[in-house]
């Protein structure tokens, strides 16, 4: 199965984000686990975790934080 990619992704509470992939799928990222490591630490900022956007096949923050494809993927949960 080709991964689709990141096309939209939204903040929810409690340092998750709503990711909807080029299948249409919406899928649930906790990112709670990687807070506690560089350079992950600065997204702790609201004002740093809230500036999330599509990237390529995956997802970055503002200062170049990124989510590697397959683990934004297979590590976040099928919703609705």
């Amino acid at each position: 199965m080709i991964r689709p990619k990141a096309i939209d992704v939204i903040v929810q509470s409690d340092y998750c984000l709503l990711v909807t992939f080029s299948n249409n799928e919406k899928r649930l990222f906790d990112v709670k686990p990687y807070l506690d490591f560089k350079p992950f630490s600065e997204l702790k900022n609201p004002a740093v975790f809230n500036t999330v956007k599509p990237a390529g096949l995956s997802i970055e923050w503002v200062h170049g934080q990124d989510i590697c494809p397959d683990e934004l993927y297979y590590n976040s949960m099928p919703v609705g």
